[in-house]
């Protein structure tokens, strides 16, 4: 028996899922957040829950690929400051899993999403206003501040909790990367390996809650194959994007998701 016909899923639906593959390997290596858009095709094709454990390894394919591409720009401070809070993030958002119906869940991140995507927009244009709009290349927020560490603990756990209830965790650190300063290889290889870390230690919690078993590890054997170009064309994509197009870009596709998320 097949994967498609495993999932009643047509050869359309399954041309959707394989472009939407290709979408995560894109974002990993180019303009994180941009997987919203995956999201909502997995969302759109297979039942909802069942969609985050069917994404989950697609995703933390192109982690790998992300990781392999930018692993000497990783900023670990930043890193090892963010773990603990997106650890509380993922028990909250995998209790919240239990009783939380569809609806609720993309009310609230795409909320979350939002409200973010404007707090980031508005904290940019204040710093370039005090700093007559010129581009820097400073070091991101230190964490070892009082504020550097408030911010990666509110960002990591609703990081945590997003990425947990419905793989929507890439626009949130996304927000917290750039409104810590990160430049854009940081940014790319910082998430690269934040990524990695949090959606491998997210696979026993979806296991448990029967998201991942082997029908959906079928499927994404047949979809994995699709991740390695779309990662091909962000790496070159990404030399020749600008820091500030990178960075309207990332915000876009944060307000996208958000919006997809509330509409649906």
């Amino acid at each position: 028996m097949n994967t498609m016909t495993l999932w009643n899923i047509t050869a359309w639906e399954f041309a959707a899922l394989a472009a939407a593959a290709l979408l995560v390997g894109f974002s990993k290596t180019a303009v994180s957040g941009a997987n919203t858009v995956s999201l909502a095709i997995f969302a759109a094709v297979l039942p909802a829950r069942a969609s985050t454990g069917v994404l989950l390894p697609i995703l933390i394919v192109g982690d790998v690929l992300a990781v392999l591409t930018y692993r000497r720009h990783a900023h670990w401070p930043t890193l090892w400051k963010l773990f603990p809070a997106v650890a509380a993030g993922v028990v909250v958002g995998t209790v919240f899993l239990v009783w939380a119906d569809d609806a609720m869940v993309r009310t609230s991140i795409g909320a979350i999403l939002l409200f973010m995507a404007g707090v980031t927009v508005w904290r940019r244009r204040k710093a370039e206003a005090e700093a007559g709009g010129a581009e820097t290349d400073e070091e991101p927020d230190s964490v070892a501040t009082r504020t550097g560490r408030i911010k990666a603990r509110s960002y990591g756990v609703m990081g945590g909790f997003t990425t947990m209830v419905a793989n929507a965790g890439g626009p949130v650190m996304s927000m917290y990367l750039l409104s810590a300063g990160f430049r854009k290889l940081g940014f790319l290889g910082t998430s690269a390996f934040f990524f990695l870390i949090v959606n491998v230690s997210k696979v026993p919690f979806s296991v448990g809650l029967g998201l991942i078993d082997g029908h959906s590890l079928l499927l994404d054997a047949a979809l994995a194959a699709f991740v390695l170009p779309g990662a091909l064309i962000g790496k070159w994509a990404v030399d020749r994007i600008n820091q500030r197009l990178f960075e309207r870009l990332v915000i876009a596709a944060t307000i996208l998701g958000g919006l997809q998320l509330l509409l649906r």
